[in-house]
């Protein structure tokens, strides 16, 4: 039996994750959860790289293909610290579009300002 590796987070998937999963290849869906779960038990920034302050990128390349999730932390919880990944593209470009950083940028705004309530 493997041994039981540390989690140091938690990844939940919004809605439209769970949308983009279901849309693309399933043996590439497979290993982009498999890539998530992996990014949770180490500190590899080749499956989970900082983008801004506030946003990062889960990172999965599958038959020439750049799959990224966009996500943000929420350490507020004393029990376990959470990742939510917000959306999924298949990236075209070297750089990161500006559009999608401020997509989840916009989401953890609104995650965070429900949490006040």
């Amino acid at each position: 039996m493997p041994p039981i590796r540390q989690r140091y987070f938690t990844t939940k998937f919004y809605k439209e994750v769970q949308e983009f999963l279901r849309t693309i290849e399933p043996k590439a869906a497979e290993k982009i959860i498999w890539n998530i779960d992996l990014a949770e038990q180490t500190n590899d920034p080749r499956l989970f790289k900082k983008l801004t302050d506030e946003v990062w990128e889960f990172r999965t390349k599958y038959q020439n293909l750049q799959y990224r999730f966009l996500a943000f932390w929420d350490k507020t919880q004393e029990q376990e610290t959470l990742v939510f990944a917000t959306h999924g593209i298949i990236k075209k470009t070297n750089k990161m579009p500006s559009k999608e950083i401020e997509k989840t940028i916009e989401i953890r705004k609104q995650y965070f300002k429900q949490l006040k309530k």
